[in-house]
């Protein structure tokens, strides 16, 4: 099982995300949330990080981002299990630094999500189920979103050997 991590930056009522190159091998020419693999003895946290600032050069505040949900798509060697996370503070102008694997980045208006070809569907769901985004960004102590990386793994069905064929949203 491939363990990935994404992150949702979002500002003004839009979120940033990336577009995968048609080239790529898999997902190709869709939009996707920034992210990658998560390296072995590495946290979900600590990936989300390495990958925002590689991919986008922002460094992301860890205490900042919270769980919005896990996604499962495919079976046997080629299963995925994405640990999408909403990032409420970095530093950092977002720019394309990953121009091998996206051809382009765009901040897109969070009603405007399911008009747009998605990895996953249920990204745009996602998004939108999390209303006080801005709100949480600009004012922390109206909502404590901080859910750490604890029990990550735990918390997966499909980790937990249950079966974790076609894609699905915990």
């Amino acid at each position: 099982m491939h363990v990935v991590v994404t992150g949702a930056l979002v500002e003004n009522g839009a979120v940033l995300l990336v577009h995968r190159r048609p080239t790529k091998r898999v997902y190709p020419d869709v939009w996707d949330l920034p992210g990658g693999q998560v390296e072995a003895g590495e946290s979900e946290l600590r990936a989300l990080a390495r990958e925002m600032h590689e991919e986008l050069g922002v460094h992301i505040a860890a205490e900042s981002a919270s769980r919005l949900g896990v996604l499962h798509a495919g079976s046997g060697g080629d299963a995925v299990h994405v640990g999408v996370w909403q990032i409420g503070d970095w530093v950092g102008s977002p720019t394309n630094r990953a121009p091998d694997e996206h051809d382009d980045i765009a901040w897109v208006g969070i009603s405007e999500l399911g008009g747009l070809p998605l990895v996953h569907g249920v990204l745009a769901a996602m998004v939108h189920s999390v209303p006080e985004f801005e709100c949480a960004r600009r004012h922390p102590e109206v909502t404590d979103r901080n859910q750490g990386d604890r029990g990550a793994r735990a918390d997966c069905h499909a980790c937990a050997g249950t079966d974790s064929s076609g894609n699905r949203w915990d």
